[in-house]
């Protein structure tokens, strides 16, 4: 058995750069993966999905020139060539991080899959079949999610997507049915939609996006049903079937009543769920909750002394910079002696549809629910110089401030580059810049960000 003083299990964006850390601060350290270095970001996540939204993206610029004066005659969609220019560049991201960490000193890269064996001890079956044993004094779990499969009458009967294998489609499906109606859904609806295929969401929730505010959820629907994309809410789909040669016919219950939809393709896009059903951490001792994930402390440690879980693995907000903050948190706690908390940091986010939906804070629904003193400032793009000057007046920006402190408690942007403008709000509240001075800050025009002058001025009338 080889002794370590630090093993991580996993290499998404908490667990790779966290191993190169700790070796380089002198822990001599094993990374063990079972697939491919980078976790879901690199490999199934924001990069592959984010190369293949650019591509949605300049089809449908493509297919509205003409409003710009702009005259573009036969284009067309090239899924090969998409998904090859995806492929490269995940393999740049993947390749290059491995390199990063194979070259560094005290730090083992193993491919393979780990099981907890003992009190912190694991097997670990080698990609090459052969099985190693390992021990150490410190564990750090960054295993992650994987897409969460409903049980569905037929589902298994087909070649159904989800988020990972819809991405090594070289053609465009005829007709996709979309399971889910919330951030990975939506994405990949409306780029399918705009390399060419018809699509159907189908919604359990009354609408999309329910954890947002209802006029958030309107504008988006409004915005993907211009795009001629069926949005099908309070409904449920039951039932799969497929015959020899033909196409697949979804059963959707909506309201209780049934409705048929024939399709060529179906996406699986309800959630995801954390990845420790192999790791047997009953063995060393580590809690979970009743989904499996891994229960941790404000300091990311478990209840087991010196094992931690960083990531999707553990449930909450499952976002890449939340990964990769955790391994922040940790490595100065455990390295720089630091004391540092998860407790009541930020949580920002973007969902990258087009328009994008950037959000920060507390939103409208979150305020009242907390009966909090509020205020919601709210201007629509089309006041927005930067988006009439750039022909993309879809969506609006807002903001729930407090009126007697005048600080930010939240913002939603809902636009072109909402993510961007939304981080702006976010410096804003981390700093303590209250919403009356950004309603008389001088930013440089015209920008997005220009507008964070008006939306605040909106309150005055």
């Amino acid at each position: 058995m080889k002794q370590y003083d630090a093993i991580v299990i996993g290499s998404g964006q908490a667990g790779g750069p966290l191993a190169k850390k700790l070796a380089l601060a002198g822990k001599r350290t094993a990374l063990i993966e079972k697939r491919w270095i980078g976790g879901t970001c690199v490999n199934d996540g924001c990069t592959p999905t984010k190369t293949m939204v650019a591509s949605a993206k300049m089809a449908y610029m493509a297919d509205n020139s003409q409003a710009l004066g702009v005259k573009i005659k036969g284009f067309s969609v090239d899924m090969a060539k998409i998904k090859k220019r995806k492929d490269a560049i995940v393999h740049q991201f993947r390749n290059g991080s491995q390199k990063g960490l194979e070259a560094t000193r005290n730090l083992d890269v193993i491919f393979g899959e780990a099981t907890f064996t003992g009190d912190k001890t694991i097997s670990v079956k080698l990609n090459s079949g052969r099985i190693k044993e390992f021990n150490a004094d410190l564990f750090f779990i960054n295993t992650g999610a994987k897409p969460f499969i409903p049980e569905i009458e037929g589902l298994n009967d087909i070649d159904y997507l989800t988020s990972t294998t819809i991405m090594d489609l070289d053609k465009v499906p005829e007709h996709l049915l979309v399971i889910g109606g919330n951030y990975i859904g939506l994405e990949f609806g409306q780029m399918f939609s705009r390399f060419g295929s018809k699509v159907t969401i189908v919604e359990k929730s009354g609408r999309i996006v329910s954890r947002e505010d209802e006029d958030v959820s309107e504008e988006l629907t409004k915005i993907l049903q211009e795009e001629d994309i069926t949005i099908l809410c309070n409904a449920s789909t039951s039932k799969i079937k497929k015959k020899q040669g033909e196409k697949i016919t979804a059963t959707v219950l909506i309201n209780g009543s049934e409705k048929k939809v024939r399709c060529s393709h179906v996406l699986v896009a309800v959630g995801r769920v954390p990845q420790t059903a192999t790791l047997n951490l009953p063995a060393t001792g580590v809690e979970m909750d009743e989904r499996g994930n891994v229960k941790v402390n404000d300091k990311l440690e478990t209840n087991i002394k010196g094992i931690y879980a960083l990531g999707d693995v553990k449930g909450g907000p499952a976002f890449t910079h939340i990964s990769y903050n955790d391994y922040t948190i940790v490595y100065r706690n455990l390295v720089k002696n630091e004391n540092l908390s998860i407790k009541d940091r930020p949580v920002p986010y973007c969902m990258f549809t087009d328009p994008q939906l950037g959000c920060i804070g507390i939103n409208e629904t979150e305020a009242k629910k907390r009966k909090l003193n509020y205020k919601v400032a709210k201007l629509p793009m089309a006041y927005v110089a930067r988006a009439i000057e750039t022909g993309d007046t879809r969506g609006f920006m807002k903001a729930i401030v407090d009126p007697d402190t005048k600080q930010i408690l939240g913002a939603t942007i809902l636009g072109p580059e909402g993510g961007e403008t939304m981080t702006v709000l976010q410096m804003a509240m981390a700093g303590g810049i209250t919403y009356d001075e950004i309603r008389y800050f001088v930013f440089a025009h015209p920008l997005f960000a220009e507008s964070l002058n008006n939306l605040f001025m909106a309150m005055d009338t």
